[in-house]
C-alpha cells in the first residue's frame, strides 16, 4: 500500500485562456469582496470599542478601606468616596489644575503599599491618597494630599452639594443651616467682624465641614487656605495662587450624620454658668461721673420693674473712661472695689487695641522692650521694627503682640487690675478675631498665619479664670471661655432673628456651647427697630439659650405686657433651662456632643431633618419650635426621631416622633416646647 505521487495533466494549459477565464469569474465579486472586507473593519472597530466600554469603567477604584473606598471618575476628573459593601455614595469631589480625563495608570507608584495610592500628573501636581487612623471608633479616615509641582498651578477641590447637605466651616453675616444656600467669593478662611466686612467670615470659624451622608472634611491647621461657597452647587478649597504649597486634608465616613467625629476637644477646666440676664449699658459715657449716674439709673429702674438680678455690662468706651480715673487703685491702697451695680454684677469690656493717641499706648512705648508690645511689620535687615497700624472702631491703632510673653504679661495684669479696681466679675474681650498682616496683605509671622493671633489670645485670655468672655472661636472650644456671638439686625431676615437659631447650632456643632447671643430685638438698627412682635419672638428663643441679653429693656420698647412676659422668660431659663444646660454640659464634655442640636441628631437618615433651620433640640429631650415670621401665629413643626413621643408643654398633648404636625398654632404669647 505504498503512498502513490499524485499525477498531473502534463498537457500544457493555454495561459491567456486560464488568465481570461479567472478574471471573467472574479469580476463580479469585486464589489462584494470590497464591501466584505470594509464590514469586517468596522466590525472589528465596534467590537474593540465595545470591549472597551465593557472592561474600562467610567469609575476606577484606587483606594479601598474596609469600611469604604475611593474610586477615580475620569468623565469629570473626580474623586468619589463610597461606603462599602453596598457602594453607598457619600462624598464627590471635582478636582481642578488637573487634566479631567486622563485616568490615573492601572498601577500606581505606591503600589507596594495597600494604604496608599500616589499618582502624578506632569508638571502639574501629585496626588496621593492614604487610609489614616480612625479619628472616632466606628469611623473610617482617609489622607487626601495634593502637591504643586509648578508654581502657578493652583490647587482646588470642590465638594459638591448634590444630595449632601453640608454643616461647619465658618459663621457668616446671614448665618443659614445648612450651607448649601450660601453664597462666598474665595477668600482666605479666616475669622472676622461681620460689622467692618460683612461680606467676609465671621468670628466663629473651624476648618471642619460636617455632610449629611455621615462625612467630614477637616484641613490642615498650617495649609495656607482659600474657601468659596457656591450657592447649591458646591464649595471649594484652594490654595493662593503664585505659592508651591500643598493642598492636605483627611475625610473621615461614619454610619450616618449624627455618628461623624466632631471638632470639639476635650474641654479643660469647667464652664459654670454665667448669671442671667445680661443688661446692656446703653446710657451717657462723656465722663466717669455721667457713667456712674447711669449705672445707678440703670439699676434703680431695674429694681422698680422686679428685674434686679443678672449682670450689668458696660462697653469699651465706658470701660476706658472708668480706667482713666482715680477708680483704680494705687499700689499701696487696697481699699475694697466699690459695687456700681449692686445688687447686680458688673461686666466691663477690653480689647487688644490701644489708639495711637492713648495714653495706654503712649505709656507702653516709655521703655525700650514695651516697643514690642505691639504688632509690627517684619523690619528689613539693619532697620528697626515698625507697628503694624490698623483700624478699630473708627480709630488708628496699634494692636496687642501675642507672640511676646512680656506684652501678654503686661496686658493681663492690667485685666486683672481693672477688674478687681472696678468690682468686675465679668471681663469681656472684643477685637479677639482677624489677621491684621493678612488685612494689610503684609507678610505675617509663621506663628501668627492664618487664625493664629486669635487662638495665642485665647489661650491667654483663658489663664484670667471664669467670667472670661471672647469675641471670637477659633481652634479654642477646649478653652472654658464664653464666646459673644456676632451682632444681629433687628430684623426678621436671615441677618437678624432668622440667622438666630441657625447661628446657635453652628456655634454648638463646632463646639462653642458657652455662648452669648446678641440682644433681644437685635443691636444693628434694622428695617423694623422697636417692633413690639420681633421683641417677643426673639425672647422666646433667647428663654432657652445659655445667657439672656437685653439691650434695649423692655420697658423701652413695649407695654406692660411685654414686660411681664421678660419676667416669665428670666424665671422659665432660671428653673428649667440652666439645669438642662448644667446636664448636657457634662456629656458635651465627656462625649463631645453638643449641647444644642438639630432635628437630624435624632433622625440621621431623614432628608426632611437635614434642612430644617427653625428648630433646634436641647439634648436629646427638649425640642424649642419658636416663630421666625412675622404675622405668623401657627406652624408647621417636624418631631425628630421615629419611636419617640414628644409632649407639647403648652397643651399636654403627645405626639408621635418622625413626623410633621402641620400648621401648629402658637400665639404670640407662647414657643411650641416639647419634652420627650
Amino acid at each position: 500500500d505504498r503512498t502513490m505521487p499524485l499525477s498531473r495533466h502534463t498537457g500544457q494549459i493555454p495561459e491567456s485562456t486560464w488568465t481570461l477565464g479567472f478574471r471573467e469569474m472574479t469580476e463580479p465579486w469585486k464589489g462584494a469582496l470590497g464591501c466584505l472586507g470594509v464590514a469586517v473593519f468596522f466590525a472589528m472597530t465596534i467590537g474593540i470599542i465595545s470591549w472597551q466600554a465593557l472592561e474600562q469603567s467610567p469609575e476606577e477604584w484606587v483606594l479601598r478601606g474596609r469600611d469604604a473606598g475611593m474610586l477615580w471618575e475620569r468623565g469629570r476628573g473626580a474623586l468619589l468616596l463610597r461606603a462599602l459593601p453596598a457602594g453607598r455614595p457619600v462624598l464627590a469631589i471635582a478636582v481642578g489644575s488637573v487634566p479631567a480625563t486622563e485616568p490615573p495608570p492601572p498601577r500606581d507608584r505606591c503600589w507596594h503599599d495597600g494604604g496608599q495610592f500616589c499618582y502624578s500628573w506632569e508638571e502639574d501636581a501629585e496626588l496621593r491618597l492614604s487610609l489614616e487612623p480612625p479619628a472616632a471608633p466606628g469611623t473610617e479616615c482617609y489622607g487626601v494630599r495634593w502637591t504643586p509641582l509648578r508654581p502657578d498651578v493652583t490647587l482646588k477641590d470642590c465638594f459638591s452639594m448634590a444630595n449632601v447637605s453640608w454643616y461647619g466651616g465658618p459663621s457668616i453675616r446671614a448665618q443659614r443651616w445648612p450651607l448649601n444656600s450660601a453664597e462666598s467669593p474665595a477668600q482666605p478662611l479666616v475669622s472676622g467682624d461681620l460689622s467692618t466686612n460683612p461680606e467676609g467670615f465671621g468670628p466663629v470659624l473651624e476648618r471642619y465641614f460636617l455632610g449629611s451622608t455621615g462625612v467630614t472634611v477637616t484641613v490642615a491647621p498650617d495649609v495656607s487656605l482659600l474657601l468659596s461657597l457656591e450657592s447649591h452647587r458646591q464649595f471649594c478649597l484652594e490654595t493662593p495662587a503664585g505659592r508651591v504649597e500643598p493642598l492636605h486634608y483627611q475625610l473621615c465616613v461614619s454610619a450616618d450624620v449624627a455618628a461623624a467625629p466632631r471638632r470639639p476637644k476635650h474641654l479643660t477646666g469647667n464652664f459654670p454658668p454665667c448669671r442671667s440676664p445680661i443688661w446692656r449699658y446703653l446710657g451717657p459715657e462723656g465722663s466717669a461721673a455721667k457713667i456712674k449716674r447711669g449705672l445707678r439709673s440703670l439699676v434703680r429702674r431695674l429694681k422698680r420693674h422686679r428685674l434686679q438680678e443678672g449682670v450689668v455690662a458696660l462697653g469699651e468706651r465706658g470701660t476706658a473712661v472708668l480706667a482713666a480715673t482715680d477708680l483704680v487703685p494705687s499700689e499701696r491702697s487696697k481699699r475694697q472695689a466699690p459695687a456700681l451695680v449692686e445688687p447686680l454684677e458688673l461686666s466691663i469690656t477690653l480689647s487688644p487695641y490701644a489708639g495711637v493717641t492713648s495714653p495706654l499706648f503712649l505709656r507702653s512705648l516709655r521703655g525700650g522692650e514695651a516697643a514690642g508690645y505691639w504688632l509690627s511689620r517684619q523690619p528689613r535687615p539693619g532697620g528697626s521694627s515698625i507697628p503694624l497700624l490698623t483700624t478699630w472702631k473708627g480709630q488708628l491703632c496699634a494692636r496687642l503682640n501675642v507672640t511676646s510673653e512680656a506684652a501678654l504679661g503686661w496686658y493681663l495684669a492690667r485685666a486683672r487690675r481693672l477688674r478687681q479696681a472696678l468690682g468686675a466679675t465679668y471681663v469681656a474681650f472684643e477685637g479677639v478675631e482677624g489677621n491684621s498682616f493678612l488685612e494689610q496683605d503684609v507678610p505675617a509671622p509663621a506663628e501668627l498665619a492664618g487664625d493664629g493671633y486669635s487662638e495665642a489670645l485665647a489661650a491667654a485670655l483663658a489663664t484670667l479664670g471664669n467670667g472670661t468672655v471672647i469675641s471670637a472661636g477659633t481652634r479654642s472650644s477646649h478653652l472654658p471661655l464664653f464666646v459673644q456671638m456676632s451682632p444681629l439686625h433687628s430684623d426678621w431676615s436671615h441677618a437678624g432673628l432668622k440667622g438666630l437659631i441657625p447661628s446657635v447650632l453652628h456655634y454648638s456643632l463646632l463646639g462653642y456651647n458657652f455662648f452669648i447671643p446678641d440682644a433681644v430685638g437685635g443691636s444693628v438698627a434694622g428695617a423694623t427697630a422697636g417692633d413690639p412682635e420681633l421683641f417677643v419672638r426673639w425672647l422666646q428663643i433667647v428663654t432657652f439659650l445659655p445667657v439672656m441679653a437685653f439691650g434695649t429693656p423692655p420697658w423701652l420698647c413695649c407695654d406692660a405686657w411685654v414686660l411681664n412676659l421678660t419676667r416669665q422668660c428670666i424665671q422659665r431659663h432660671r428653673d428649667f433651662v440652666v439645669p438642662l444646660l448644667l446636664k448636657y454640659s457634662e456629656e458635651w464634655q465627656s462625649l463631645g456632643h453638643p449641647i444644642f442640636r438639630p432635628a437630624w441628631w435624632l433622625s440621621p437618615t431623614d432628608p426632611i431633618a437635614f434642612t430644617i433651620e427653625d428648630e433646634f433640640l436641647i439634648g436629646d429631650e427638649v425640642l424649642v419650635a419658636p416663630i421666625t415670621e412675622k404675622g405668623q401665629t401657627w406652624r408647621d413643626i417636624y418631631l425628630p426621631g421615629e419611636g419617640h413621643l414628644w409632649l407639647d408643654t403648652n397643651t399636654a398633648r403627645v405626639f408621635d416622633g418622625g413626623t410633621t404636625l402641620r400648621n401648629y398654632s402658637a400665639s404670640l404669647a407662647e414657643v411650641p416646647v416639647f419634652v420627650k
